[in-house]
């Protein structure tokens, strides 16, 4: 998938016209890329659409217009675009309870790693946590993780060719599993391109 660049973006002026419409599709979007894992655990897959989409509220928010400031935006959010070869996905671990959440932060140290995605019957594939920095420490871990899964070309075949995916996580304080919906599938297959 190509990342994005300053011209795939709206100017501050512009976006503030059709944001409403923007956001609705982006929020539509979103619909097909996320897995619930339980009640607490929520996968976002990411691609171009919803990286531009927080690209861009992120400028607004920021009032940034100016070409430095967007290329760093660019640069913090262009690797969650999946690569081809693999998805990418943002970990959300959610609690309403502050004291709850505070609590379950600290049983759930590594999960971020302890996180699958399977290709019919193959292997598992456990994702690659946070390679832009750290997010946890010996106390607790973060609320929000960066994943990354990677197939292997016959993995992507199998995602091609129809495959059922299943995603899960297998961290001693919290197992779950799930197949994932059919139109979450495909847009997850359309991520991926079989060289």
């Amino acid at each position: 998938m190509d990342k994005l660049t300053r011209d795939d973006l709206y100017s501050l002026e512009k976006y503030a016209e059709m944001r409403a419409q923007f956001r609705q599709q982006a929020i539509n979007h979103k619909k097909n890329r996320q897995v619930a894992l339980g009640e607490h655990v929520t996968l976002l897959f990411e691609d171009r659409l919803t990286v531009q989409y927080q690209v861009q509220e992120m400028l607004r928010i920021e009032r940034i217009f100016e070409v430095s400031g967007i290329e760093e935006e660019l640069a913090a959010y262009n690797p969650l675009i999946p690569d081809g070869s693999n998805w990418k996905a943002t970990l959300m671990i959610e609690y309403t309870d502050v004291a709850e959440r505070r609590a379950a932060l600290t049983q759930l140290i590594g999960i971020e790693e302890k996180l699958w995605m399977q290709v019919g019957e193959s292997a598992k594939v456990y994702a690659i946590a946070d390679e832009d920095m750290e997010r946890a420490n010996e106390e607790k871990t973060a609320a929000v993780h960066f994943l990354r899964f990677e197939l292997t070309a016959a993995q992507a075949q199998a995602v091609q060719a129809g495959e059922v995916l299943s995603v899960g996580v297998d961290h001693p304080a919290y197992q779950y599993a799930v197949q994932v919906s059919e139109p979450v599938r495909e847009a997850l297959a359309a991520d991926i391109k079989v060289q």
